[in-house]
């Protein structure tokens, strides 16, 4: 089976967002293109890793060209865009792996989200070699999400990730653990629960 790819070269609309209440909440990457909506779902700690990552590049970006690039240096205020995720998000796949690339010649950042493959076998050096074609583009390899994005929009999915990430349960001043509405058990009260 050959594998599946959805391109978007670029994308009218590239997110992260979630679905559900803090505490229980599914994080999803989704592109859009026109009627074509692409959702994947993914850990938090993989979404804030990847905005993180893309601020970075892009900052490495604009260091190398000595500001000669139209890459801005912080997420433009015009295309913030805080809108809810498109419904109904239908999930592709859960991502496992992710890759980012920045193309010099066309001036864009390349966002790979690969399906979460689980992969068997009996050795380190079998786990090795299966983990290879695995990272290979191979025709048959598991489906992915690729995104090509201005810098612009770079920023502001990164921003916008980031805002999503914290926007969840505030921590416990005492252990930083998240508190529900609940409140939890914080360790540094002996076990006493911790209200809001």
């Amino acid at each position: 089976m050959s594998r599946q790819v959805f391109l978007y070269d670029p994308p009218d609309r590239f997110v992260a967002g979630t679905v559900g209440l803090p505490g229980r909440r599914t994080f999803f990457l989704q592109a859009s293109d026109g009627t074509r909506t692409t959702s994947v779902a993914l850990e938090k700690a993989q979404v804030e890793a990847l905005a993180e990552r893309v601020d970075e590049l892009l900052d490495e970006v604009v260091r190398r060209s000595g500001g000669k690039t139209a890459v801005p240096a912080v997420a433009p205020s015009d295309i913030a865009d805080t809108d809810p995720l498109r419904t109904p998000v239908d999930e592709e796949f859960r991502v496992g792996t992710m890759a980012l690339a920045w193309d010099g010649d066309a001036e864009r950042l390349v966002v790979e989200a690969q399906a979460l493959v689980e992969l068997e076998a009996d050795s380190d050096e079998e786990f090795a070699e299966a983990e290879e074609r695995l990272l290979r583009d191979d025709e048959n390899g598991p489906p992915m999400l690729r995104v090509l994005l201005s810098g612009g929009m770079a920023r502001a999915f990164a921003k916008r990730a980031l805002d999503v990430v914290n926007a969840g349960r505030p921590p416990c001043p005492l252990c930083n653990l998240p508190l529900d509405p609940e409140g939890h058990v914080c360790p540094r009260q002996n076990g006493y629960r911790r209200r809001l």
